[in-house]
C-alpha cells in the first residue's frame, strides 16, 4: 500500500475550488435577481438596437427580470464590446454583437480586447442580408449604371457605413474592388444618422442591412439596386444580387448575436441560450424578422463560436485585399 502527502496547501486549493464552484453554482441558480443590461454598440434606430429591442421584450418575459437596452457607440462597434468584455462576468450584462466585431479583429491595429477569448457566445439571432441603395436623384437604375457613373467621376460618388471597419465599410471596399471603381467612403456611428444624410443626398449611396431602408424603398425615397447576399432577400424578392448583377462570387450579409463576458458562470449562458433561442423559434418573432427583412438562425454557443472562428479568418483575408487599417 502506498501512501501520498496531503499537505495543508493542497487542502486549502481543493477547499477553495469547493468554495468557487459552489459559489457559482448557487449563483447560476438565483440568476436572474435583478435587471440585465443588453448593450448595442451603435446609436438606437439601426438593425441591433431594433433586434436587442425584440429579444430584450420578450426575454424580459421569460426570466421575469427586466432587460434593458443600453446604446453605447462609436468606434465601429467596438467601444461597446469593450464595455462588455470588461464587465462582471455574472450574466448581468450583455452584447449585442455583430459581424462587425470579427471584422474589428483585423482592421484596429489596437484593440483592448480579444473578440474571440473575451466573450462567451450565446447564440445568433439573425442573418440580415444588405443591400445597396441610392438617393432617388441619383440617376443610375442599376447596378451597371452606378459602375459606368463612377468610373465617370472616380472619388466622386460617397458611400456612407457605420463605421469604420464595419460590415458595411468592408462591404464598399470589397464593391470598389470587385467593381473596379474608387468611392469616396463616409464613416458614421450608426444607420440613424447615415439613413438621414442618405435620404437628404447629403451622400451617394449605402450598404446597409435591409431593416433601416426596408421602409423608404417602399415608400419610393430610396431606390434599391442589389443585395449583397448570394440570394435574394425575402424582404426585397424582386431586387437582384451583385453577383446577378456582374459581381460574380460577391456574398456579404451582416449576422447579430449575443454574447456574455468571457468568464460568465456555463448554466447561466446555458439558460440564456435556452430562453433566446425559444424566443428566436417562436411564430411571433418570426414575423417580426419577415417585416423587417432578417432571417432567424439561434444555435448553440459552440456554433456561434465557430461562425465567429470561421468569419474572423475570412474577413482578415479581405481586410488585407482591401487594405483597410485603422489606428
Amino acid at each position: 500500500m502506498t501512501h501520498k502527502t496531503v499537505t495543508v496547501s493542497t487542502v486549502l486549493q481543493a477547499a477553495a475550488l469547493a468554495v468557487t464552484l459552489a459559489s457559482s453554482s448557487a449563483m447560476a441558480q438565483a440568476w436572474p435577481s435583478k435587471s440585465i443590461s443588453l448593450i448595442v454598440p451603435f446609436p438606437a434606430g439601426g438593425t441591433t438596437d431594433v433586434l436587442a429591442r425584440a429579444v430584450g421584450l420578450e426575454l424580459s418575459k421569460s426570466l421575469g427580470q427586466p432587460v434593458i437596452v443600453e446604446s453605447k457607440p462609436g468606434a465601429g462597434s467596438t467601444l461597446g464590446a469593450d464595455y462588455v468584455a470588461k464587465a462582471k462576468p455574472d450574466g448581468y450584462t450583455l452584447l449585442m454583437g455583430a459581424v462587425h466585431h470579427t471584422i474589428a479583429t483585423s482592421v484596429y491595429k489596437k484593440l483592448a480586447y480579444d473578440f474571440q477569448k473575451d466573450f462567451a457566445p450565446v447564440t445568433t439571432v439573425a442573418l440580415v442580408p444588405n443591400v445597396l441603395v441610392v438617393n432617388p436623384a441619383v440617376p443610375a437604375k442599376n447596378v451597371k449604371e452606378l459602375l459606368a457613373l463612377a468610373k465617370a467621376e472616380p472619388g466622386k460618388l460617397t458611400y456612407g457605413s457605420n463605421g469604420n471597419g464595419t460590415g458595411q465599410h468592408l462591404i464598399g471596399a470589397q464593391f470598389e474592388g470587385m467593381g473596379g471603381v474608387q468611392l469616396l467612403h463616409v464613416p458614421y456611428k450608426g444607420s440613424g444618422p447615415l439613413t438621414t444624410d442618405l435620404l437628404g443626398g447629403q451622400i451617394t449611396m449605402s450598404f446597409d442591412t435591409i431593416t433601416p431602408v426596408l421602409p423608404h424603398i417602399k415608400a419610393g425615397k430610396l431606390r434599391a439596386l442589389a443585395v449583397t447576399t448570394a440570394t435574394r432577400s425575402k424582404a426585397l424578392p424582386e431586387v437582384p444580387t451583385l453577383d446577378e448583377s456582374g459581381l460574380k462570387g460577391f456574398n456579404l450579409g451582416t449576422w447579430f448575436g449575443v454574447l456574455a463576458p468571457a468568464a460568465t458562470p456555463r448554466d447561466v449562458v446555458t439558460r440564456l441560450n435556452t430562453e433566446i433561442v425559444k424566443i428566436i423559434n417562436s411564430p411571433e418573432f418570426k414575423k417580426k424578422m419577415d417585416d423587417i427583412g432578417a432571417e432567424p438562425i439561434g444555435n448553440t454557443p459552440e456554433q456561434m463560436a465557430r461562425q465567429i472562428k470561421d468569419d474572423t479568418e475570412r474577413f482578415a483575408k479581405l481586410v488585407k485585399e482591401a487594405r483597410v487599417s485603422i489606428e
